[in-house]
């Protein structure tokens, strides 16, 4: 199977306008530019100091934009086989020391570790059922003024750890904003 590879732009901080390129793979959908946007308009565009989790990671582009916009650190896992080696081909092409990309899955990369994030990205694919899989596990790796951006099929549901403070839909993706309860 030939291997196709697709580019989506980085918008804002160090590198941007720099492309960084992805494979075809089933259920990859990199976050569209407007999307992308409206997430770090809601995060105040400065990432400087904040250190970030992009499970599901995908192209990349959410994890790159975090470290293009001052993130401390960006912890990136995919647990695609070609997915993985392009994260680490745009690490490496972009210099993206701040970036740790681990080959594995989301839910075994959770239980497994005990690292606490001012951000946490989820871009799971949908239809699979990963909110009532992630979202039991997400308090425990959030800081206490932490975020989580999780993009889905459909609207969140009610979590009794967590209130979804801002959300929009673009096309066939709703994408939510995400706190814990105080």
């Amino acid at each position: 199977m030939k291997t196709v590879k697709n580019q989506v732009k980085i918008i804002g901080g160090q590198w941007k306008r720099k492309n960084i390129s992805f494979v075809d793979a089933p259920s990859l959908r990199p976050t569209p530019s407007r999307v992308r946007e409206t997430l770090f308009n809601w995060l105040d565009q400065d990432l400087t100091g904040k250190v970030c989790l992009d499970l599901f990671s995908g192209s990349g582009v959410i994890g790159f934009e975090s470290l293009s916009r001052g993130a401390l650190s960006v912890v990136m896992v995919e647990k695609s086989p070609q997915v993985y080696k392009m994260i680490q081909e745009n690490k490496k092409l972009l210099q993206a020391e701040k970036a740790q990309v681990h080959f594995m899955d989301a839910l075994i990369f959770l239980q497994e570790n005990n690292t606490k994030f001012d951000i946490i990205f989820c871009d799971p694919p949908f239809d699979e059922g990963w909110e009532d899989k992630l979202f039991p596990q997400l308090a425990n790796h959030l800081n206490k003024d932490g975020l989580i951006y999780f993009e889905s099929a459909s609207a969140l549901k009610e979590h009794d750890e967590f209130n979804v403070f801002k959300k929009r839909k673009a096309g066939n993706v709703f994408y939510h904003l995400v706190a814990l309860k105080n």
